[in-house]
């Protein structure tokens, strides 16, 4: 446990950061898993509509470096592509 009023401040922060990053990809995950259901039962119309949500929300995972950039972009690429497949 920290010692110092700014240890304890620090840790503070980084439990409240932590819990805020945790929430944001289980949203994330979350949106991910429903377009992909959303896919497997031919609706794409509903389908399109997630797919907007979801690209703003890794670009926002990605600006604020809970995913990386790269990872963002490979995750956009390859929802697309199942989206165009079906």
């Amino acid at each position: 446990m920290p010692i110092t009023k700014t240890a304890k401040r620090a840790l503070k922060k980084s439990l409240k950061r932590r819990e805020k990053n945790v929430l944001q990809k289980e949203v994330l995950k979350k949106t991910e898993k429903k377009f992909l259901k959303l896919v497997a039962t031919s609706n794409f119309e509903e389908a399109k509509k997630i797919l907007n949500v979801l690209y703003k929300l890794l670009d926002k995972a990605a600006k604020t470096n809970l995913i990386k950039k790269n990872k963002a972009k490979r995750d956009k690429s390859r929802l697309a592509k199942k989206l165009l497949k079906r």
